[in-house]
């Protein structure tokens, strides 16, 4: 018995930091944000949807990256919520029943009943606002990197790939350039020669 006891407590410490881990299932909501957000990101002129096409293959492998990157905002919105909610809780009980608790008859206070669930709801849909905003912003700078990789592109296509590709003929300058300008870097400087 101790044996299967002990195998038993084994596969769990094994299993738990596994599923403790995993990333959640996105749910129909973030597949549509997702979906909105990817076709933000593609926007309508050519050198956004380059610049798409060389960050993902194509709108469905966005839609799975970024559904899973909402479902994952949505997970840290709702953990920081209720910390939030239970440092609010535990430094004013009172005032914190007051705020968030349902009214009873009369405009009365019912001991601030569902007050906890209350906070947790309304402060986590806060954060994912504010996620969804900086989702948007990225976008934006995705979109204003794209176009000013491509305007400097046009104005002499060698060059462009000796100064953000690893040679004169790369096929990924582009690309590179999209993204090292999003994240306000130049171009890579190359390799010093070795003695």
């Amino acid at each position: 018995m101790k044996k299967i006891t002990l195998v038993t407590g084994l596969a769990l410490v094994l299993v738990v930091p596994t599923v403790a881990g995993a990333k959640p299932t996105p749910n129909a909501g973030d597949k549509r944000a997702a979906k909105t957000e990817c076709k933000t990101l593609r926007g309508n002129t050519d050198a956004t949807r380059e610049a798409f096409l060389t960050k993902f293959r194509n709108l469905g492998a966005c839609v799975t990256k970024k559904a899973v990157e909402e479902a994952v905002e949505a997970q840290h919105a709702h953990k920081n919520a209720a910390w939030e909610c239970k440092t609010q809780r535990s430094n004013d009980p009172t005032g914190f029943a007051e705020d968030w608790g349902t009214p009873g008859q009369n405009g009365a206070n019912q001991n601030g009943r569902n007050a906890f669930g209350k906070c947790v709801s309304s402060t986590a849909k806060e954060k994912e606002q504010e996620a969804d905003a900086e989702d948007q912003e990225n976008a934006t700078d995705f979109k204003n990197a794209a176009k000013a990789c491509f305007d400097e592109r046009s104005q002499g296509e060698e060059a462009f790939n000796t100064k953000w590709g690893e040679n004169e003929s790369d096929a990924d300058a582009f690309g590179k350039c999209v993204s090292r300008t999003v994240r306000g870097l130049g171009p890579a400087q190359p390799a010093a020669p070795t003695s």
